[in-house]
């Protein structure tokens, strides 16, 4: 079999292994999912004994699928989603589930610590926008609401540090995933003293932050065995999956942008220091040494189109289920009978309120310029319209920092439709490209463990690894359409801001628990 390096993605909805040869090439993958969570309403948590078994059975699947013996394992080497928190005991046993991204229970702690708190300093020290989503407002509103849980806990961390602890007995966290906290100087590389005075915790209750190319080994004989890898196996710890995402599409140079569309998404561009936005807009994570990622991440993306498809289109479910396709390409047929810019119907997909560049929890989404003449396919087209809109409202405050744009690699489930890429194209009025890269943030965190054990000498060799599967260039019609609708969509956010809160304490006060499904 040769050589192989496996990519391990700690994800929201599921835990994914790839398995890599050192030159980028896939052997073979494995996925595990997992539920999430909603006891109460603006809850969004998962089991972590669960997503740490999933982890296993992923990699183990990985190294079985290979067929390579235990020796060829080069490294194993993670990337993991942001913002999670669980309050663990002195033993390391989990006192909370783990708090995802998506719980919004400390949104009214966020605009106390933007409005009362100094937040934009914060902000400016961290590079992580004052949010419900991050471990900051969510230790605020522990400790405010939760004192005796709170009180209990003898450590903070999320779930990366979490499996790494259950593998080899300790607490560390990359500079990455710190980087997404609120709680961590980037400039410094430490814990921020003015933010964990805030949250309430003590600089020894976090796990130690160490450099995204960190590796230990030692695992238990049983758990080696149950993987299918030496106990010698080195075990890199990575990054976040934002950054490593931009590094597994090769979205490294000046003027390229990386926008990924999954259930959720983001924009994001490389840089060579910590920067920062004056307004708070954008967030910078590590990468590595002398890489830092600035961009915007999303509530709202692929998730709008499953709602169509859940509460909207069991007709035409039916008829992707008669003829064998898949329900997503029906819609998207249906969205190509109408022309860009769907007659004058714009959607605003704020349907789980919005992270960049508004950071506001309260934001609801809606149809604006329905008409009578507006039919089912038009409501469909100006929904995937809204997503894209949405993501190019990030651009100016990206700009701004890291310099003017000309290219977008493109990945995520969205990627699959062409007309979808197209709208993209022309909404940004830039090429499209779609890397042919399988699971972007596991190439990026293979990639990542092969430079940090010293297989390759740079992460530029990611160059060689990623190919090109579409390209697609502005159509001017369609780009002239598009900017005629353009200041429609970002005025009104603006202009409803105090509509937008009432309708949130509204919706709080007569919510219904959901019930526990899948996300």
């Amino acid at each position: 079999m040769g050589r192989i390096v496996i990519g391990v993605d700690i994800g929201t909805t599921s835990t994914k292994a790839v398995a890599f040869t050192p030159a980028g090439r896939v052997l073979a993958h494995d996925a595990v999912e997992y539920p999430l969570l909603q006891p109460e309403a603006a809850a969004a948590e998962q089991d972590p004994e669960q997503i740490f078994q999933a982890v296993l059975a992923a990699i183990a699947g990985c190294v079985k699928q290979s067929k390579a013996a235990p020796a060829d394992v080069l490294a194993v080497s993670f990337s993991a989603a942001m913002h999670s928190l669980i309050l663990v005991d002195a033993a390391g046993a989990p006192l909370t589930r783990s708090i995802t991204w998506a719980d919004h229970r400390a949104s009214a702690w966020a605009v106390r610590i933007r409005d009362e708190w100094d937040g934009l300093a914060i902000y400016r020290r961290t590079g992580t926008p004052i949010h419900p989503m991050s471990p900051l407002a969510k230790l605020v509103w522990l400790r405010h609401e939760r004192a005796e849980l709170f009180a209990r806990a003898a450590r903070f961390v999320g779930i990366k540090e979490y499996v790494f602890f259950r593998l080899f007995g300790q607490w560390q966290v990359d500079h990455s995933i710190a980087s997404a906290t609120g709680l961590f100087d980037i400039e410094r590389l430490d814990w921020d003293a003015g933010a964990l005075a805030l949250a309430g915790v003590r600089a020894e209750q976090l796990p130690r932050p160490v450099p995204t190319t960190w590796h230990i080994e030692g695992l238990a004989a049983d758990t080696a065995a149950q993987l299918g890898l030496a106990r010698d196996t080195p075990f890199v710890i990575g990054a976040n999956d934002g950054v490593l995402s931009n590094l597994g599409v090769n979205a490294m140079a000046p003027g390229e942008v990386a926008v990924t569309i999954g259930t959720s998404g983001a924009m994001r561009t490389v840089v060579d220091h910590p920067m920062t936005d004056p307004e708070g807009r954008t967030f910078c994570y590590a990468l590595a040494e002398r890489r830092w990622v600035v961009g915007g991440p999303v509530n709202n993306g692929g998730i709008i189109l499953r709602w169509v498809r859940d509460e909207f289109a069991s007709a035409e479910a039916e008829t992707a289920k008669r003829l064998g396709i898949d329900t997503y390409e029906v819609l998207t047929r249906i969205a190509e009978r109408v022309s860009a810019g769907s007659e004058g119907l714009v959607f605003h997909p704020f349907l789980t309120g919005e992270r960049a560049p508004y950071w506001n929890a309260d934001l609801r989404g809606s149809f604006f310029g329905l008409g009578i003449h507006h039919r089912k396919e038009h409501m469909i087209r100006a929904v995937l319209e809204g997503v894209i809109f949405n993501l190019h409202s990030i651009l100016p405050a990206v700009e701004s920092i890291a310099g003017p744009s000309a290219r977008i690699k493109a990945t995520g489930g969205f990627a699959r439709s062409g007309m979808w890429r197209q709208m993209m194209a022309d909404v940004f009025d830039r090429e499209v490209v779609v890397p042919e890269s399988f699971e972007s943030s596991c190439l990026g965190a293979a990639v990542l463990g092969l430079y940090a054990l010293g297989h390759v000498d740079s992460l530029d060799v990611v160059a060689g690894m990623v190919g090109a599967t579409h390209r697609h260039t502005p159509n001017a019609k369609n780009v002239a359409l598009y900017r005629q609708l353009l200041p429609v969509f970002l005025s009104l956010p603006h202009k409803l801001g105090e509509e937008y809160r009432l309708l949130a304490a509204f919706q709080q006060q007569t919510a219904v628990p959901p019930p526990v499904r899948k996300s």
